[in-house]
């Protein structure tokens, strides 16, 4: 069983009450995209099996109002289509080759692998520069039909998305992503979404402000580096996760200091 989704606390709890102090949780940023196609399954096998905790993906809503795991809000990067996701159906979607022979998953897919799998999803509502209408509410429906309220957490640049979520479904942990650094650390976005973490670059992460962050019951989660000396800084910070595109780095970096400390 992974180690981020064992014991009956919430994630929401278990963020709150910052479980495992000294801890850093590993995020597969869109699996494992340093080896693998992004945001593929492929990618989110690979992430797991180089020691994630928990995978982070981006979803977008089809024509046909599918939820759509890509990050970007058109396909001609990271598949072999063209324009936007929102002008094309899941059936159109499902011929294309996101990399290596792999598909564009749904979010239903991936919350199904991941309750199986017993593993925690990250969930990016990708909603700008294309805002998608009642995308929070899609989101918030698939997590609950797959039984996964307890194992997810929802993030966005988009704040009022991250409320929204927040307001439909309480239960559910939400983060604000940023990349800038705030005079408080993030505490006054958070708190005026209703969300358990913050989630800055890892450029704007600071001791004091995750401290400050700390003391007002929030997690801090920044993405996205795989540099060792980067990683290593981050931890010294005492956050609480990190995204990584090379999970392996990471927990090669994190056995090693604990190591070090015994």
């Amino acid at each position: 069983m992974n180690q981020a989704a064992t014991g009956r606390l919430s994630l929401r709890e278990r963020l709150r009450a910052r479980e495992g102090r000294g801890r850093v949780w590993v995020c597969g940023h869109r699996g494992a995209m340093g080896y693998c196609p992004e945001n593929t399954m492929a990618s989110f096998e690979r992430g797991l099996e180089l020691g994630a905790d928990w995978i982070e993906l981006d979803v977008h809503l089809s024509r046909d109002e599918a939820l759509i795991v890509i990050h970007d809000e058109t396909l001609d990067r990271t598949t072999d289509g063209h324009g936007l996701v929102r002008d094309h159906t899941l059936a159109e979607l499902r011929t294309l080759d996101a990399g290596g022979g792999e598909h564009i998953p749904t979010l239903d897919e991936v919350l199904a692998w991941a309750r199986e799998r017993e593993t925690i999803v990250d969930i990016e509502i990708k909603n700008a520069p294309v805002y998608y209408a009642g995308i929070e509410q899609k989101v918030v429906a698939a997590v609950s039909a797959a039984g996964m309220t307890d194992n997810v957490i929802v993030i966005s640049f988009d704040h009022v998305a991250v409320r929204r979520v927040h307001e439909l479904e309480p239960r559910i942990t939400t983060g604000v992503l940023y990349g800038c650094r705030p005079t408080d650390g993030g505490v006054s976005l958070a708190h005026a979404t209703g969300a358990d973490a913050v989630l800055p670059h890892w450029t704007y992460i600071t001791p004091e402000d995750v401290e400050l962050a700390h003391e007002a019951g929030l997690a801090v989660a920044p993405w996205a580096t795989s540099d060792p000396a980067v990683l290593r800084h981050l931890i010294a910070c005492d956050v609480d996760s990190i995204g990584t595109n090379h999970p392996d780095i990471l927990r090669d970096i994190l056995v090693s200091a604990r190591k070090v400390a015994q």
